[in-house]
């Protein structure tokens, strides 16, 4: 039997579009051949939906939309599988079921629903979904298929040290002979994901003894990022299907009679960049736009935020503006303009050394007799965040914040300065990650400018400043935030393993937990880290932590 796994990027919410989507997949596969098509979990109304579940007119419409994918598919001989948000029902208490629905020649065959809902990280499907009761396998042309939704293929005891549910929803499906498993996810990247969950697939090949297909979601929705990298493996658990990552994809795949092939070579740096772009692509276009502002200071941050947004949107899409202040170094703007050069993209410059001079003497009567500080440095962020705001308002363009995880850690980042705007693309990669993703794009020529490789960082708030008058260098703080932000270690243990001095590392710990108030009000950020600020990373603003 040939398969095709349709490797497709829905919209929340869009059943015209995702339904379009599904249909060309589903032609495509059955012109190649296929007998069965297989399509991500929630296909039909995007992943994930949030509380679109509780509305009882989302659920009708997801209803609809298996309907009309029978009947548009019911003289294709591809069958076809696709996950879909269906109401419940029942006395479960819970809005929806998170289903996978096959159909062939307009018949549904089955309707089987996830077991296990995960709870952690950005995910809440306990909220919404009720689980399934027993599962069963469905007959295709003679074939035992069992069908699997994302999470109920992830509780391998045999793989994971500490499986999280008490049950295998495959060990139930094993004892009904299944010939095959088809698994139909919606699984987010991050930093080693794709590694983890081949190879998490091919144990349970190796453990059944039976081929393992996964069909993955494949785009950006809000902060998540899809990088699809559906496969298939054989019974000894070897890979004989790639798709694609960070692009819609559809492979074709005889499961019994493949060829093995090579597992493809993942190099991290270049995933995040390829995720960030795909995550601001979709998350524009999404949005309804197609145009993006990104304030060009000069520095490595705003420097790949512009490379990412030309890469995306295109570079006449792009607009680059620097705004120079009584303290920005002539380079500033001269590397800006050359990187905007180098980019292809527009650059225009707003001198705000007038209007700092005009809100200084406004203030100036109130201010009388205090020194000045950190309140006039932020005054030319909040500038800049006012000026690329008109500019948003004026020519449609959504607003790119340049902030790196690093800062948005330690809070050295203005609140309705340059933290203003839509998406932010780069606040999770810490500063050392951001060289490292400027370097891989100057491999094949420049792209970012030397000399804004090379510079010492600085916000260039008054005479002279850099980052390092106010944090530890990157190369010492960016070990510790990743330790105490992503793995949730302890101070203690985290001087021990770094060897930094415990006093440095207690500092650094201050600095993150009082910054939560800014980091709750900071625009969306695209993770590529297994712990990203936002919606996985959930903590009180009002308290107080011993260090």
């Amino acid at each position: 039997m040939k398969i095709a796994l349709a490797q497709i990027d829905p919209t929340v919410g869009d059943f015209t579009g995702n339904l379009e989507r599904i249909v060309a997949a589903s032609r495509r596969a059955a012109a190649l051949g296929a007998r069965l098509t297989v399509f991500s979990e929630l296909a039909l109304c995007g992943y994930p939906p949030a509380d679109f579940l509780e509305k009882p007119s989302f659920l009708t419409r997801c209803r609809t939309a298996v309907c009309e994918l029978a009947v548009a598919t019911r003289e294709l001989p591809t069958a076809v599988l696709a996950g879909a948000a269906l109401a419940a029902g029942g006395d479960s208490g819970k809005p929806a079921v998170n289903a996978a629905v096959l159909m062939d020649r307009g018949r549904v065959l089955l309707e089987q629903h996830k077991r296990l809902l995960p709870f952690y990280d950005v995910f809440d499907e306990q909220r919404y979904f009720a689980p399934s009761g027993p599962q069963q396998v469905v007959m295709l042309d003679g074939l035992r298929l069992a069908i699997t939704i994302c999470e109920d293929a992830w509780n391998d005891k045999n793989f994971w040290p500490q499986p999280l549910y008490s049950v295998d929803p495959m060990e139930e499906l094993m004892r009904q002979r299944p010939k095959i498993h088809i698994n139909l996810s919606s699984s987010p990247f991050w930093h080693g994901k794709r590694a983890i969950r081949r190879q998490m697939l091919a144990a349970i090949a190796r453990r059944d003894g039976i081929p393992v297909l996964m069909s993955n979601q494949v785009g950006g929705n809000d902060s998540l990022i899809f990088d699809g990298s559906s496969l298939a493996l054989n019974a000894n658990g070897r890979l004989i299907a790639q798709a694609a990552s960070f692009a819609e994809d559809l492979v074709l795949v005889d499961p019994f009679d493949a060829p093995v092939i090579a597992e493809p070579e993942e190099d991290d740096t270049a995933a995040a960049f390829h995720a960030l772009v795909l995550g601001t692509r979709d998350y524009v276009r999404k949005c309804g736009f197609t145009k993006a502002l990104v304030g060009l200071s000069g520095g490595i941050d705003s420097a790949l935020v512009a490379a990412i947004a030309k890469e995306a949107l295109g570079a006449e899409n792009v607009i680059g503006v620097g705004m120079p202040s009584p303290y920005s170094s002539a380079g500033s703007i001269d590397d800006s303009r050359r990187l905007a050069a180098n980019l292809g993209i527009r650059f225009e410059t707003i001198s705000i050394s007038g209007l700092f001079s005009e809100y200084t003497q406004a203030l100036e009567p109130l201010f009388k007799g205090t020194t000045p500080d950190i309140t006039e440095e932020n005054i030319q962020p909040r500038i800049r965040g006012t000026l690329l705001m008109a500019l948003s308002n004026k020519f449609g363009a959504l607003v790119l914040t340049t902030g790196n995880k690093s800062e948005m850690a330690v809070g050295y980042c203005t609140l309705y300065g340059d933290m203003v705007g839509a998406l932010a693309v780069i606040g999770d990669l810490v500063k050392t990650r951001v060289y490292a993703v400027c370097r891989w794009l100057n491999r094949n020529g420049e792209v970012i400018p030397e000399a804004i490789l090379s510079k010492p960082p600085s916000a260039e708030l008054r005479p002279g400043q850099m980052d390092t008058d106010s944090l530890p260098p990157y190369e010492i703080l960016d070990p510790i935030l990743e330790a105490y932000v992503e793995h949730y270690e302890t101070p203690e243990r985290i001087a021990q393993q770094c060897g930094f001095s415990l006093d440095l590392v207690q500092q650094v710990v201050r600095l993150v937990e009082r910054s939560e108030y800014k980091r709750q009000q900071a625009a969306p950020v695209l993770k590529v880290t297994a712990k990203s600020f936002g919606m996985g990373r959930r903590f009180p603003i009002a308290v107080k932590v011993q260090v």
